[in-house]
């Protein structure tokens, strides 16, 4: 008579601990995988911040944009930086956007700077799982100068337009997770002068977290003046306010 055979296999005990094991080691790792990819993204976004304000002093030193033909250069949006749409240009009824050839030859940004995505109107591009938004500034003669967005499809919006000689002087860009906790944690600026600044971002500060599209950065988040982006960034270290009421401090190399 033949003998049965024994069947192998895992107990449902053995089952459970395994499960239990798995578990575990993904309690442990998610988290930490999550927050080497939130750094990660942290850092890129700097970086860019930083291309971003390199772009800016070439678009100003080359004067591809003078829009009060005076000689002096004048900071771009991201479309007229990376050269997908045409820049703002002088004409004698004031300045006005210009044909499909004027714009940036070469380019100053990649053509990754110029896919936008429409925050209620204005253009963001979305890179490293962060948000960027462009400001420049209006044709205000004294402070306050208020701060321009640009169009969702990239470029200037069709009036107001920047200032002439304000746009000479300052501009301001936001970065902000795409996901908060997910994607990215902080919350960055960068203008003019050429330094990156943070903020925390948490979800329970004043006014909620800059997260995705459901909070965007006011262009004078991070200033110490209300509606005004020619007053000075305020750091917490020099006792300034920012206007979101968070604390803004700079960023190390």
């Amino acid at each position: 008579m033949p003998r049965p055979h024994k069947q192998s296999g895992f107990t449902l005990i053995e089952l459970m601990i395994v499960i239990a094991i798995i578990a575990i080691v993904a309690a442990i790792a998610i988290p930490k995988l999550v927050s080497a990819r939130v750094s990660a993204n942290e850092n890129a976004t700097i970086s860019t911040l930083r291309s971003i304000a390199t772009a800016q002093q070439n678009m100003i030193s080359s004067v591809t944009i003078d829009t009060d033909i005076d000689g002096g250069g004048e900071a771009g949006y991201f479309g007229e930086l990376s050269g997908e749409t045409p820049v703002r240009v002088w004409s004698q009824v004031g300045t006005g956007i210009g044909s499909v050839g004027d714009s940036a030859q070469p380019s100053f940004l990649s053509k990754q700077f110029a896919v936008f995505i429409s925050d209620a109107g204005d253009g963001v591009i979305e890179r490293n799982g962060y948000y960027f938004k462009m400001f420049l500034p209006d044709n205000s003669a004294s402070a306050p100068v208020g701060g321009l967005a640009e169009r969702d499809t990239g470029g200037s919006k069709p009036g107001p337009y920047p200032g002439s000689a304000n746009a000479e002087l300052m501009w301001c860009c936001y970065a902000w997770p795409k996901q908060i906790n997910r994607t990215g944690r902080r919350a960055f600026m960068i203008n003019e002068i050429g330094d990156v600044v943070a903020t925390r971002n948490t979800i329970d500060q004043t006014g909620g977290a800059y997260d995705g599209l459901n909070r965007t950065p006011n262009f004078d988040a991070a200033f110490s003046a209300s509606a005004d982006m020619s007053s000075d960034v305020a750091l917490a270290a020099a006792g300034l306010t920012a206007q979101d009421g968070l604390i803004w401090t700079p960023v190390g190399n």
